[in-house]
């Protein structure tokens, strides 16, 4: 007899295929409850993203999630700002966030894979 794990693991699988993955940099800030670009206080607590011009898309994406890794660590945040002086591709993990990835002595992360979810 199969077990259930098995049609979950199936379905997992199908799910991961479809994602559209992102790869760039990651750095972290603290918004310090300053009104962040989508237009609301941002705190350092906060699972907060602010996206590169490219993927800000002018608002457009304000409130979208995302889910960031980085070598087996994984965080989950909300697009509330923006970040002018980030490359493409590249995010900025309100400090919080970011130590979900790394310590926050590392400052910057190389190849972070990224992508929205709803």
């Amino acid at each position: 007899m199969l077990s259930l794990k098995y049609p979950v693991l199936a379905v997992i699988a199908l799910s991961i295929g479809t994602v559209n993955a992102i790869i760039g940099d990651a750095t972290w800030y603290t918004p310090n409850g300053d009104y962040g670009a989508c237009g609301a206080p941002l705190q350092n607590s906060d699972y907060i993203v602010a996206l590169a011009s490219n993927q800000y898309a002018g608002g457009a994406r304000c409130w979208k999630h995302i889910s960031a890794s980085y070598r087996g660590n994984f965080v989950n945040a909300t697009v509330g700002d923006l970040c002018p002086g980030c490359r493409n591709n590249q995010i900025d993990l309100s400090s919080t966030a970011f130590k979900k990835l790394a310590h926050l002595d590392i400052g910057l992360l190389h190849h972070v894979t990224w992508y929205y979810y709803d």
